[in-house]
Formats: C-alpha cells, sequence, structure tokens
C-alpha cells in the first residue's frame, strides 16, 4: 500500500475522530498492523499519533471551559503511573499482536454496548471507582498502544457519569497525558522505534486532519457513523490478530 494513500486514510481518520472529541488510537493501531511488523514500531507510532490529535482537541476544550480538574483528575492519578508502567512490560511480538487483539476485540464491544446504552439522569462516582476506571485503562494503554479514549467515553456514558461533551473533553485529555507517559515509557525503556519514512507522513496527515476536524462540530456528522465504521474496522483487525497469534489461523 503507498504511504500517500495510507496518509489519506489517516487524515480521514483523524478528522472524524477529533470532529467527535477522540483520537483515533484504535483506528490507527488496526491500520498499521496492516502495514507494519514491528509492534515497537506500531505502539510508538499509534501514541505518537494519538498524541498529535488529540493535543488541538484538548485545547479546544479547554478553551471552552469544558475541562473540570476537580471531577476529572482521579481519572488520571493512577493512569498516567500505570501508562508509563504498562509500557515497559517486556513482551514477544506474538504476545504483543495478541494483547492487542484482544484489547481492539473489547473497544469493540464498549462501543457496541455504547449504541444500546439507554440515557437517564446524571450520577456520581466515588473516588475509589475513578480511580480504578482510570488505573485499568491506563495500563492497557501503555501495553497496547491505544490511547484509551475509546475504553473510557463508553464506560462513563454507560454509567451516566456526565454529559456528553463533558465525556468527551475529559476523554481527549486522558489521551494526551496517558500517550505521553506510554511514550516515556517506551523511551526509558528502549521501547521507542519508528520508520520517519512512515511516521512523518502519517503525522503530518492526523495533524492537519486532527485540526481541521476539532473545529468541526459533531452536528456536521452523525458520530453513529464514525463509530459504526470503528467497530467494524476495530473488530476485523482484533479478530485476525486474535486468530493468528492465538489460534495460528491466518483470515
Amino acid at each position: 500500500m503507498q504511504i500517500e494513500l495510507i496518509a489519506l486514510i489517516f487524515f480521514v481518520i483523524a478528522f472524524l475522530y477529533a470532529s467527535v472529541g477522540f483520537g483515533g488510537g484504535s483506528s490507527y493501531l488496526a491500520v498499521l498492523t496492516l502495514i507494519l511488523t514491528d509492534f515497537h514500531e506500531i505502539r510508538t507510532t499509534a501514541l505518537l499519533l494519538n498524541l498529535i490529535v488529540v493535543s488541538v482537541g484538548t485545547l479546544f476544550f479547554i478553551k471552552n471551559h469544558k475541562i473540570h480538574f476537580p471531577k476529572m483528575w482521579p481519572f488520571f492519578a493512577l493512569s498516567i503511573p500505570l501508562a508509563f508502567v504498562g509500557a515497559q512490560a517486556k513482551l514477544s511480538n506474538s504476545t504483543f499482536f495478541l494483547v492487542l487483539g484482544v484489547s481492539l476485540l473489547l473497544s469493540g464491544v464498549f462501543m457496541c454496548i455504547q449504541f444500546i446504552a439507554l440515557r437517564a439522569s446524571k450520577r456520581s462516582l466515588k473516588l475509589t471507582q475513578k480511580l480504578g476506571i482510570g488505573g485499568s485503562i491506563g495500563l492497557l494503554s501503555g501495553i497496547s498502544g491505544i490511547g484509551g479514549g475509546i475504553f473510557l467515553s463508553p464506560s462513563l456514558n454507560l454509567l451516566r457519569w456526565e454529559n456528553a461533551q463533558i465525556i468527551a473533553a475529559l476523554s481527549s485529555l486522558f489521551i494526551l497525558v496517558n500517550s505521553l507517559a506510554g511514550l516515556t515509557g517506551l523511551l526509558i525503556s528502549d521501547g521507542f522505534a519508528i520508520d520517519i519514512e512512515i511516521a512523518l507522513p502519517l503525522i503530518g496527515a492526523v495533524f492537519f486532519g486532527g485540526m481541521l476536524g476539532s473545529y468541526v462540530t459533531n452536528k456536521k456528522f452523525n458520530i453513529n457513523i464514525v463509530r459504526l465504521l470503528t467497530v467494524i474496522l476495530v473488530l476485523y483487525v482484533g479478530i485476525r490478530l486474535v486468530l493468528l497469534h492465538g489460534f495460528e489461523i491466518s483470515i
């Protein structure tokens, strides 16, 4: 596959995800597994792309006063150190792809649950609940390279913690800080690896796609269409990775 075509795909992913407050990490990972074989490169590249897209989105949310630190900080308290630790995990190539495949399958399931979640009045979460949710997703984020928003947002919507905009703002900041923590962990553990010839066009594509998407309201797009496309992509790649690296079945 030509790098120009891949860059165009990533531009579209970044644009669509940024327009609804996400980073697109699961989709980047899904596509990267189809074009790269070194899991160090896959994880590093995905975290970098996540970081770039959500940096723009987070600034947008801050400017619009959607980031409320007093109610959000517990989600970061454990997620940041655990993302840092998770990124340093020493995994074999096969184990990483198996973990990633399961993570993608879980993200698809989480998004399916959000499709059928019934809306009701908001409810608060205890400090321990916020710490537990943030910490577990942060650890998975560091190990797999998924920013974590694709798990956090459906979970909080399902739990009816806050309105959609506040949850999207939290998810954007969550992806930002955990991607930074994960990349720092990779650097310290010598797990940071990147192919500049491939990464630079993708970085440029997601930067401009994310910037454009951040200034487009989600009224321009049906968010359910974005979710449906994501579910199809991550479930396909997740099943493919689990079958290949868990059962040596190629599809």
